[in-house]
């Protein structure tokens, strides 16, 4: 009697995507979702679609981290950044996949993107013990004192995430905000906001404290909206704003004197970046300290 040998085929586990709040990974409050397609109009997964409270939620727990993000050295910062680009060159046949069906790219384009990706975040980690030699420094005046301006974060920066780059320009946004000790709401792509819900296990599984970047998905009006009005958001990246939208964002940052960094016409995502990003969301703090013989006292003002 023969044994017949019966094949089994295996079904797929589907991922759950979800949003990325204070180190955690809840759905969104309303318990919506929204259907993500390649660009060929494939589904590819269900996304949580956030809410007014999510991003509340968020606001919430980007001020709760940043005190320790900002009193954190900037050596230490850089160690963190650096661990986020490892965590994701472990991961990057995943983001590789993720990028390709998001764009309609080739395999080995998409490869590019996530491998500048990558050389992206190591930059930014070698600023962040830097950037206060540039910026900062001693300034000249005409008196016995010594004059010295120094750079500090911002605060709570809420980050619009290119809408068509989906991963070398969303890290092109977010790494220049928290390297310098701020903290960061994200909105995700709406078209394509995988990868950048992907980043959030990334960064869950890293060094970066939770709180320091929390990710939004959604409709990209209807979150920023309230999170432009907030009285608890000090700053805000328009990126992935269009013009219209753009002009709405920065009348209601206006009500609280946000600091805004409108859209360029062509923002080239694969070019070498600047010091504009960083520098965008940097106050600076003087200090005046006396010389001579009251200097020596150790008072200062």
């Amino acid at each position: 009697m023969s044994e017949k040998s019966e094949t089994i085929e295996r079904l797929s586990v589907f991922k759950t995507y979800k949003l990325y709040v204070g180190g955690k990974f809840p759905r969104s409050e309303s318990g919506r979702v929204y259907e993500v397609t390649d660009s060929k109009g494939k589904w590819l997964a269900n996304a949580p679609q956030a809410s007014r409270k999510d991003a509340r939620d968020a606001v919430v727990a980007a001020r709760k981290a940043f005190g320790g993000w900002a009193g954190a050295t900037a050596y230490n910062r850089g160690q963190v950044l650096y661990r986020v680009a490892e965590m994701l060159e472990g991961r990057r046949g995943q983001f590789v996949r993720e990028v390709a069906e998001a764009e309609g790219l080739s395999k080995a384009k998409a490869a590019a993107q996530v491998d500048a990706a990558v050389d992206r975040w190591v930059w930014y980690a070698g600023w962040t013990d830097k950037i206060a030699q540039v910026v900062g420094g001693g300034n000249p005046v005409a008196g016995p004192f010594f004059n010295l301006s120094s750079p500090e974060p911002t605060g709570v920066v809420t980050v619009l995430a290119p809408q068509e780059s989906s991963f070398l320009g969303l890290v092109s946004v977010v790494a220049p905000v928290i390297a310098t000790g701020n903290t960061a709401v994200v909105i995700a792509s709406e078209r394509a906001p995988l990868p950048a819900l992907s980043l959030g296990e990334v960064l869950a599984t890293s060094d970066l404290p939770g709180g320091v970047v929390n990710v939004l998905s959604g409709r990209t009006a209807e979150i920023a909206a309230p999170l432009a009005a907030h009285q608890d958001v000090n700053a805000i990246d328009l990126a992935g704003a269009d013009e219209a939208l753009a002009k709405e964002l920065e009348v209601a940052a206006a009500d609280n004197l946000k600091r805004v960094l409108r859209p360029q016409p062509v923002d080239d995502w694969s070019a070498t970046p600047g010091l504009d990003r960083i520098t965008a969301f940097l106050e600076t703090k003087t200090v005046w300290h006396p010389t001579g013989s009251l200097g020596a006292s150790g008072s200062s003002y």
